[in-house]
């Protein structure tokens, strides 16, 4: 399950998004700027404020890094 941490409007939240559409991976898109109960847990899994913070099978991703997130979701 590939969970992201977003706000509507960071660029790199949209453009990380947008990447994983083209690849077909489904994912749950969390709005932080909304939810403030989320916001405290992605503070709490990533010690940090910025996003987009991705969540994949557990293992944290801070930022769009592209080559972390194509290693975690075996995308050639």
């Amino acid at each position: 399950m590939v969970k992201i941490y977003s706000t509507p409007t960071c660029p790199y939240c949209v453009t990380l998004k947008e990447f994983l559409k083209e690849h077909a991976i489904e994912f749950e898109d969390i709005d932080v700027s909304q939810d403030k109960q989320a916001l405290d847990e992605m503070v709490k899994k990533s010690n940090q404020l910025g996003v987009p913070v991705v969540n994949i099978n557990d293992q944290i991703v801070v930022g769009f890094d592209k080559q972390k997130i194509c290693e975690l979701l075996n995308i050639k």
